[in-house]
């Protein structure tokens, strides 16, 4: 499972795919959620992006979402804070 439940939101596994000429949420591979930005890794701009993009999939502000672990690593462990229950409702429906 690419998700996990916190006690004020969630933390999601995810592998980002820079300057990618499809962007969005792709699928889930494995233990991590696969998402590609057209943005490129230089300057935070691929992890502003990735951000932003799983903050509009789950339908919370962009500020709720923040990198826990993995900020200069394709592979990253997200922390979307909210409602807990909502937003592992979200996710389990991908």
């Amino acid at each position: 499972m690419f998700w996990r439940a916190l006690s004020n939101g969630v933390s999601v596994a995810v592998k980002v795919h820079p300057r990618s000429r499809r962007p969005g949420v792709q699928h889930v591979a494995g233990d991590r959620l696969r998402i590609a930005v057209t943005e490129p890794p230089e300057d935070s701009r691929a992890n502003r992006a990735v951000c932003a993009a799983v903050a509009d999939l789950l339908h919370v502000a962009p500020s709720a979402v923040i990198i826990a672990a993995g900020a200069s690593s394709r592979e990253k462990t997200l922390r979307v804070i909210g409602d807990t229950a909502a937003l592992s409702a979200r996710l389990a429906a991908l």
